[in-house]
């Protein structure tokens, strides 16, 4: 397992005890098995993006803490320049460059997404996650396979979806090539730290 992972999941590890959550607790805000949770926890298992959100949100804190173990600083404006999003590679192939990751109090979480394009994916189930909140989707270039619940849709570049996140949603690229898109993660109104 990289190093990058094995830091962050003693990050979480850490804030859960200092919370003083149980695994079971935290298996249960994930909406995973306590065994997933633990084997995310111990550097044994990679996490996605949704894992992260969840903890970040449980633990009441910045997801960008989770993943560089520091707090935003700036509390009016920030420019991330072309290139320089804080990287983050939580799902087979998924590349996300958060590009607002030095603001502090964000109400959403943007980041610039590239999906692979993976042959075997094409014609296959479409893995669902869910997390708090909303999310607004912008094509960029490419084509995107996207499943809501019981609903598929080919989005092109300029197409948008936005959505209600805590149901379930899931996509890869279609079409044969890698989809760019940006992502703009919208936080619930409820969200509040848990510790």
């Amino acid at each position: 397992m990289e190093a990058r992972v094995l830091e962050i999941s003693e990050r979480i590890r850490a804030l859960r005890e200092i919370c003083e959550f149980s695994l079971e607790e935290m298996a249960e805000a994930l909406d995973v098995t306590k065994e997933e949770y633990q084997a995310c926890e111990e550097g044994k298992k990679d996490f996605n993006f949704t894992f992260l959100y969840k903890c970040a949100d449980k633990f009441g804190v910045d997801i960008v803490e989770l993943l560089t173990g520091e707090d935003p600083h700036l509390s009016f404006y920030c420019i991330v320049r072309k290139d320089e999003g804080l990287d983050m590679r939580r799902r087979e192939g998924f590349t996300y460059k958060h590009l607002g990751y030095r603001l502090k109090h964000k109400l959403a979480e943007p980041f610039l997404v590239t999906a692979p394009y993976i042959p075997e994916e094409e014609n296959s189930p479409i893995a669902l996650s869910t997390h708090e909140g909303q999310e607004f989707d912008y094509i960029l270039s490419g084509s995107l396979k996207v499943q809501m619940e019981d609903h598929t849709e080919i989005l092109k570049a300029g197409d948008a979806i936005f959505y209600d996140s805590g149901r379930g949603h899931g996509m890869i690229a279609t079409g044969g090539e890698e989809c760019q898109f940006l992502a703009i993660v919208i936080k619930s109104m409820e969200d509040e730290a848990s510790c």
